[in-house]
């Protein structure tokens, strides 16, 4: 886990309101799941919905995603926020985080720049998640 790239992100796209709370139990081994649990379906309560760009479907095909960030200043590496425990608090390749998040029915957060580019995957509950770019 890197702390200083969790806290930009969640100073970058978190709601103000929340913003100390989400830290506190990110950074705790026991809350962590808290956490992200505020990514579920109300996710838009807690995310700067300025900051929101929905991509279009189709939407499922992680290289198509990858690109699609990388036209937008990603590199070839990241930082996961997950539900998925394989890839959580962890630096890897783009592709590789995106094609563990994508489709796997709870949220990730893939950060490409901590303070200005992440892809975000909401809860599934029906139909495909909703997928966004989140930029600033």
């Amino acid at each position: 886990m890197n702390k200083n790239i969790e806290e930009i992100v969640v100073k970058t796209f978190f709601e103000n309101r929340i913003q100390e709370r989400v830290m506190f139990e990110l950074f705790s081994s026991k809350k962590r799941d808290k956490a992200l649990h505020r990514l579920n379906h109300d996710y838009k309560r807690n995310l700067r919905e300025q900051y929101l760009i929905e991509i279009p479907e189709p939407n499922s095909c992680s290289s198509e995603l990858a690109n699609l960030l990388q036209k937008h200043g990603a590199g070839k590496q990241c930082y996961a926020l997950s539900f998925n425990g394989d890839i959580d608090g962890k630096e890897l390749p783009l592709l590789t985080a995106l094609e563990h998040a994508v489709g796997y029915g709870f949220p990730s957060l893939i950060v490409c720049i901590p303070n200005k580019l992440a892809y975000f995957e909401a809860e599934q509950v029906y139909g495909p998640p909703p997928r966004y770019i989140l930029k600033r």
